[in-house]
């Protein structure tokens, strides 16, 4: 067994656990294993070990794994792009992936949407929360949320799936339970609006269990799956 095959198997045992403590089944929870910086042998490792979705922060970067394995015959893989996104980057995440969580303004969206090629289904979209309030952060204020999902699921070649956050690292579980709460609370109204919705993209390695305990139904985890990122791979801001 790989060190990257090891590594998955304790972090599903980590979100079974999680949910089985608040009354949940693992099946709820999707794991993205967030693959940035990391090469493409990893990837392959992580594959042979059963996982098919994958989370990426870089545009040139992840649009070149999708070709590689795309072009290797490797099937049924689901591509998310993370990172924030630039209005020049979009036309590549519109044709190359499945997902983008970070939808915060509908100049982006209606990009997404115009862009996406017409022979795909259409772009899983998400909305993203600045549930901390960090100027350093993308995402919209939970306030704006209302107008911002009308205008979306308005748009034909993106799908509004649900919501993502980021929130500020903060170390007392209580406090992480807090901020993921106001998130499900905000994913929940939205969920009874939009009969699309059905993810809560909110966790990654150190707030996890107290996401998954408020509602979240995708986790975001990188380094506990791939080891220390190596940015010396990063190839574009």
């Amino acid at each position: 067994m790989s060190e990257i095959e090891r590594n998955l198997a304790q972090v599903q045992q980590k979100i079974s656990a999680a949910a089985q403590r608040c009354g949940r089944s693992s099946e709820e929870v999707t794991l993205l294993a967030v693959s940035k910086t990391k090469p493409a042998s990893a990837i392959a490792e992580a594959i042979a070990a059963g996982q098919r979705a994958f989370g990426e922060n870089y545009v040139q970067e992840g649009v070149e794994k999708i070709l590689h394995f795309r072009q290797s015959g490797v099937e049924g893989l689901q591509w998310h792009f993370i990172g924030p996104l630039q209005s020049n980057k979009s036309r590549l995440v519109a044709e190359h992936f499945d997902w983008c969580h970070t939808v915060d303004r509908l100049r982006i969206a209606s990009r997404l949407s115009d862009q996406r090629p017409e022979h795909m289904a259409p772009l899983n979209v998400l909305i993203q929360i600045n549930i901390s309030d960090e100027q350093s952060k993308s995402g919209i204020a939970l306030g704006e949320l209302d107008a911002l999902a009308e205008q979306v699921a308005q748009l034909p070649g993106v799908r509004l799936r649900g919501l993502m956050a980021i929130p500020a690292p903060e170390p007392d579980y209580a406090r992480q339970f807090a901020v993921a709460s106001q998130m499900a609370v905000a994913f929940s109204g939205l969920k009874r609006r939009y009969p699309t919705v059905d993810t809560l993209s909110l966790g990654m390695t150190d707030d996890m269990e107290a996401a998954i305990a408020a509602g979240s139904t995708m986790v975001r985890i990188g380094t506990a799956i791939f080891g220390a990122r190596d940015y010396t791979r990063r190839t574009e801001q």
